[in-house]
């Protein structure tokens, strides 16, 4: 098993097996349209950042959320069952960026993302550790996990071509809360 990899302000993890996956939801996605997502968010720079879709859409992202919720039972010190997710897809063509924000909305105990598709120059993700910037090289297959509250942006994307990654959170289920609050 895939163990993160400590760094200053956030963990990454590699996808075992990310070519073929990465592949495959690749072309998955681009088969899909307009009608194919229930919901769009965060309208910055003339495109939606966030693009939600249901996981059988793209059954794929059902065994990278898997791996991503190993990874964040593992850094929260919790039972995977106890943990939520939820995904969207951001897709930058050449020009664009995604805009500087935090993923502090409901009960999010971890945020991340997953690289499927990242062409040279397509854009760093940037972590902000108080006001210092700490950028991140993405790689197709890994993961990024960093706390909800780390002010983050993503870099021009000046490559020829599109950044396809899968942003994250994970937050304690219904259950877990109910377990909590009654203690």
């Amino acid at each position: 098993m895939h163990e993160l990899q400590d760094k200053t302000l956030y963990q990454l993890g590699f996808m075992p097996g990310a070519e073929v996956l990465n592949h495959n939801i690749l072309q998955a996605y681009l088969n899909l349209g307009e009608k194919d997502f229930f919901r769009r968010s965060h309208f910055f720079g003339g495109r939606f950042e966030n693009l939600y879709l249901e996981k059988s859409q793209i059954p794929e992202i059902d065994l990278l959320m898997q791996q991503a919720v190993h990874y964040a039972a593992a850094h929260l010190g919790m039972p995977s069952e106890s943990i939520r997710s939820g995904f969207w897809i951001n897709d930058a063509y050449p020009g664009q960026r995604t805009s500087l924000h935090d993923h502090v909305e409901y009960d999010e105990l971890l945020s991340g993302v997953y690289y499927v598709s990242v062409p040279d120059h397509s854009g760093n993700l940037i972590l902000y550790d108080k006001d210092m910037p700490v950028e991140v090289v993405p790689q197709e297959g890994m993961f990024v996990f960093f706390s909800p509250d780390i002010l983050h942006e993503v870099a021009v994307n000046q490559s020829e071509g599109r950044r396809i990654s899968i942003g994250m959170n994970f937050g304690p289920c219904a259950d877990t809360l109910t377990a909590q609050k009654s203690h």
